[in-house]
């Protein structure tokens, strides 16, 4: 098991998930993002069902950044209640995952 994490946040937009991406990156919460755009989502909301096109934006970081990157999601993204899932990293390349501490620390 590591201290890593995917972290799932759906965007209403390529832009809005495109300036979230950015500061998480630049503020060193996320050692990576992807933008997947063309997600149809399909949810309850305000007693309807809803049907959405939406772009997912998968985060690479540490649990310890987790709390920090949340607020950081909630502060710029435009829905009353973003979506913030983190799914834990069980294993993976111990290059890739040293990558991601190196990039999330800014130190060897």
């Amino acid at each position: 098991m590591t201290d890593k994490v995917v972290v799932l946040v759906n965007c209403s937009s390529l832009e809005e998930a495109g300036k979230i991406g950015r500061q998480l990156v630049a503020k060193r919460l996320a050692a990576c993002v992807n933008l997947v755009p063309g997600v149809r989502s399909w949810y309850w909301w305000e007693d309807k069902v809803v049907e959405d096109n939406e772009v997912m934006v998968m985060i690479k970081t540490s649990r310890e950044r987790l709390a920090e990157l949340e607020k950081e999601v909630v502060r710029l993204h435009s829905y009353a209640v973003p979506e913030v899932i983190a799914l834990q990293v069980v294993d993976g390349s111990q290059n890739y995952l040293n990558w991601i501490e190196f990039s999330l620390s800014g130190k060897p």
